[in-house]
């Protein structure tokens, strides 16, 4: 056709092929929009679904509230129907904004949108003032200018897809500020019974929802989401669900489109969109915030139990403390457990998933090790819809050792001035203390006391007790006689040489200490004076202070071999108590 040398028989066949060609791209984009018009369709199906769902929990909460056989029962599920009508109030406003911007779509691009129910036109319904949850119903078949784009654009995002204006920017606030309504009404929902038996919501439970609409992928956006839960005060029970729900409702505000950064969410999905394409948009968002309201009313409804778990065994249990001490008050926990044979829970300790799970118990194998263990995981299990509900727990374990006792009456003695080592065990209790009587000093070291009498009694007591922490209560065990003495006297030693032993004169220190049998090594003497005298020796002792002899070892050496030596000290012991002692060597 481009050519001036055509023959008339190839511009026809030309023209022929450029007609084709325009037929095949209208049959292609024809059957695309055929496409988002069942799309739309299967999107509306499934808004009536989540509705019915919603509905459904919502009229359990109704039945249980004018149920008058268990009227706390009752008072509690009309408390909660309270927060339920909250959360059906904030659904249907979001559910009307959108019809709304969907009509306005419908009436800029020329539609008749005021007849109903006829075959051949777009709405099956109106607004429903009886039930203004439920969308309206259309059928997109019959809209004439399904590829219209141009008006849908201007509605939803103006010129600008980076910066929308208009219904699309004030849909995207109104749809974040139902997400942050309806977690903060989730958390704020929880009630308690007063000592009266009035019920009424517990406000130290509370949401403050961020507001997250950038995140790098789903594991940023659970991080940001447990972080903010953590910072506020989340029932236990509520956690999993706020975080699902906050989840199903976060969309990422910018993001990039053929390699260009910074557009918009509003932008993303509204820009050249045909008409029905932005209706099956809108109508996808109306999903999100009805699956959002029947998982939040399904979650509140649990909270008086029924209908949200299965069971089909039934098994007593009984738990208590697993060792007591006579005469010792104890109880005994006695109560009927069920569990789904078909769906027993996962169990999980330390991170890693449990094998050995029967009857409804995971048994967790710990070897004892240390004093306290702080044992912790997880527990699930599937409710009828499929969900999973997970639970942490934790528990503490007091680690006793292995002791048995055997005692020497003969032998219970305190050494004054002494740091005398005790060790005293209380078997069958988490915590041991140990007394002493008047005079008597102690200090704690390690699973050891130092207790050191300083007075001048002849005798004192130590007594020793048991404290069970869980309970707070302290039993005394035992009481036990000691007698208090002096430390006995040490041995001198000449250099090496042991009193009684032979000494050449060469030693130059005096050392006054205890041998080998005797155990108290750590008992530490000082000598302040000496005197020494060597056989018939004429003239006075050799005489000195401190440890150091060496003025006398020139008189040693001089001295006959098997000549008597004598030394005469004054001791200080580690109770400061002086005493004289004399001790005799031969000379080699």
């Amino acid at each position: 056709m481009a050519g001036g040398k055509e023959t008339p028989r190839q511009k026809m066949i030309g023209m022929m092929y450029l007609v084709l060609t325009a037929l095949l791209a209208l049959n292609v984009s024809k059957s695309i929009l055929d496409a988002f018009v069942s799309i739309e369709e299967n999107i509306q199906t499934a808004n009536i679904t989540e509705l019915f769902r919603g509905d459904e929990k919502r009229e359990e909460l109704k039945e249980t509230a004018q149920d008058d056989t268990n009227p706390e029962r009752a008072a509690k599920a009309a408390k909660y129907l309270l927060a339920v009508m909250d959360i059906d109030r904030m659904t249907a406003d979001r559910i009307r904004e959108i019809d709304n911007i969907k009509l306005q779509i419908l009436n800029e691009i020329g539609e008749d949108v005021e007849s109903v129910s006829d075959e051949e036109n777009i709405l099956r319904s109106q607004f429903d003032d009886q039930n203004p949850l439920k969308p309206l119903r259309m059928n997109l078949r019959h809209v004439n200018g399904k590829d219209k784009y141009d008006d849908p654009m201007r509605i939803m995002i103006g010129d600008d897809i980076k910066n929308p204006k208009g219904k699309g920017l004030d849909l995207w606030n109104s749809f974040n500020a139902f997400r942050k309504e309806l977690t903060e009404k989730i958390a704020a929902s929880q009630i308690k019974v007063n000592k009266n038996g009035k019920v009424g919501f517990d406000k130290t439970y509370y949401f403050k929802a961020p507001s997250i609409n950038s995140y790098k992928n789903q594991k940023d956006l659970n991080y940001q989401l447990i972080k903010a839960i953590e910072s506020s005060n989340v029932h236990l029970d509520d956690r999993n669900d706020i975080l699902e729900i906050y989840r199903s409702l976060t969309k990422s505000e910018f993001s990039e489109v053929n390699h260009e950064s910074g557009i918009h969410w509003m932008g993303k999905t509204f820009d050249h969109s045909p008409a029905v394409a932005a209706i099956a948009s809108l109508s996808s968002m109306q999903k999100d915030i009805l699956a959002a309201r029947a998982q939040a009313i399904s979650l509140i409804r649990s909270r008086i139990g029924g209908g949200e778990y299965s069971f089909n065994k039934i098994m007593p249990l009984a738990y208590g403390p697993e060792v007591v001490n006579q005469n010792d008050d104890f109880e005994v926990e006695v109560l009927m457990v069920a569990y789904d044979s078909d769906k027993q829970p996962v169990v999980t300790y330390e991170g890693a998933q449990i094998t050995d799970v029967i009857d409804g118990k995971g048994k967790v194998k710990v070897k004892a090790i240390g004093n306290t263990m702080d044992l912790k995981g997880t527990v699930s299990i599937v409710n009828k819809s499929g969900v999973k509900k997970t639970m942490p727990w934790t528990k503490s374990v007091t680690v006793m050792k292995p002791a048995g006792a055997i005692e020497m009456p003969e032998f219970n003695v305190l050494y004054r001035g002494y740091k005398n080592r005790v060790i005293a065990s209380a078997s069958g209790f988490d915590k041991t203390l140990l007394g002493v009587s008047a005079g008597i000093t102690k200090i704690k070291n390690g699973d050891e006391w130092i207790v050191t009498p300083t007075g001048r009694g002849r005798q004192a007591f130590l007594t020793v007790s048991g404290t069970n922490t869980s309970t707070g209560r302290t039993v005394q065990l035992k009481r036990v006689a000691y007698k208090v003495s002096n430390l006995p006297s040490p041995s001198l030693y000449c250099g090496g040489v042991k009193e009684g032993g032979r000494i050449d004169g060469r030693a130059n220190v005096l050392i006054a200490k205890y041998g080998p049998e005797i155990p108290m090594q750590s008992a530490v003497f000082s000598i302040e004076s000496w005197e020494c005298e060597v056989g018939n020796s004429p003239g006075p002792p050799q005489r000195g202070n401190g440890k150091n002899i060496s003025i006398a070892n020139a008189l040693i050496r001089q001295a006959p071999r098997e000549t008597l030596i004598t030394f005469t000290c004054k001791v200080i012991d580690p109770a400061g108590t002086r005493q004289t002692m004399t001790r005799t060597f031969r000379k080699r």
